[in-house]
């Protein structure tokens, strides 16, 4: 089975680094947290940008470092596409000669494979001079693929770019994932690129892991909260599209096995994976099921969790986890006084209602 292996032990200033992960081989990996925490360490390396004390690195039985039998691969060597904060690209290139600096075997079709997947034709013949900081970032990763890498690294690719030239490149960014089958580490600490683009994540504190695994499973876990405020706490899903109302423009997305949501019309073809996130603030909580309401997303749950949090001497909420079907929970952040009046305990059976409009579509791959 393909497979990205990463253990190693590194001492770099004050921050010894102990990392032992074992990632999917395709697919978009974030690697997320604070700043100092070893995220770009991380990468680099898998990179070899800097050489471990002891450890192992492998990309599908490819081994690029091993400490116990003498094995430490070139960064040249090692096949790996490097997309830094800043493009990097040579003023004096033409945005072709870029893409094709580093390119060992010529290659036509995959060329125009990244041309088109990219959308960077019409930029061939102008100096990074005459770009803006998206095409200039769209030309980079172009760059890292046709040299046709085992893994692609991308240390916070948006992360010098304004909000506008951002939205140019992140759709860019969502179809990597689906049309380049190499892994890709993503190291962000935006949570919103993380949320949109990444299949995995993996959570760095202090050069180690804390916590990995899919991204709706991470974003769940209490390793989540300390950057989660109540009002940005909320609930990811992987649905499947399994129907539409085209005369109300509804979608209805399957959560799990027999639990249905339905929202504002997805744009996708039915069997389409789509990604959801859900407020917990847009969750409300009865204990009879309603009757004649406007809500039409009611679904039965279990409180699984009951926890309450205080801000200072006169400011609390609650946040309680809403079992919807074996490994399928929904997040509600509710006030102090409504769990007490409902007499809110774990183990009850109780209904949780959604606003279908309030639900965010973050991103859609279309596996059928």
């Amino acid at each position: 089975m393909s497979k990205l292996l990463i253990e190693f032990k590194q001492q770099l200033g004050d921050t010894h680094f102990d990392i032992n992960v074992e990632l999917p081989a395709q697919g978009i990996t974030a690697i997320f947290g604070r700043s100092g925490a070893g995220k770009t360490s991380l990468i680099n390396a898998v990179a070899g940008l800097t050489q471990p004390t002891s450890g192992h690195i492998e990309i599908n039985d490819r081994v690029l470092y091993s400490h116990a039998v003498g094995i430490d691969v070139p960064t040249r060597h090692r096949k790996v596409g490097y997309v830094f904060q800043e493009s990097r690209l040579f003023p004096h290139y033409k945005v072709k000669g870029n893409l094709l600096y580093g390119v060992d075997k010529k290659d036509d079709r995959y060329f125009e494979r990244i041309i088109t997947l990219l959308e960077l034709a019409p930029l061939l013949n102008r100096y990074p001079i005459e770009l803006s900081g998206g095409e200039k970032q769209r030309v980079a990763i172009g760059r890292a693929l046709l040299s046709k890498p085992d893994i692609l690294l991308m240390d916070e690719p948006l992360a010098s770019l304004d909000l506008p030239r951002k939205r140019e490149v992140l759709p860019f960014l969502e179809h990597l994932a689906t049309n380049v089958n190499i892994p890709i580490l993503y190291v962000s600490h935006s949570l919103n690129e993380i949320i949109r683009l990444a299949d995995h994540l993996v959570v760095i504190d202090n050069g180690r892991v804390v916590t990995t695994g899919p991204i709706a499973q991470v974003w769940a876990s209490k390793a989540m909260h300390p950057w989660q405020s109540f009002a940005d706490q909320s609930s990811l899903f992987e649905a499947t599209l399994v129907e539409q109302i085209e005369e109300h423009a509804l979608s209805g997305l399957e959560l799990s096995k027999g639990v249905m949501l339905w929202v504002q019309k997805v744009e996708a073809e039915l069997q389409s994976q789509v990604r959801l996130q859900v407020r917990a603030n847009d969750v409300s909580i009865n204990l009879d099921k309603p009757e004649r309401s406007s809500i039409r997303n009611v679904l039965h749950a279990k409180i699984a969790e009951i926890e309450t949090f205080r801000f200072g001497s006169n400011r609390q909420s609650v946040s309680v986890k809403l079992e919807l079907a074996p490994h399928c929970y929904l997040w509600a952040t509710i006030t102090s006084w409504a769990k007490e009046e409902l007499s809110l305990e774990v183990g009850m059976k109780v209904y949780a209602q959604i606003k279908g409009v309030s639900v965010t579509q973050r991103d859609i791959s279309l596996s059928h």
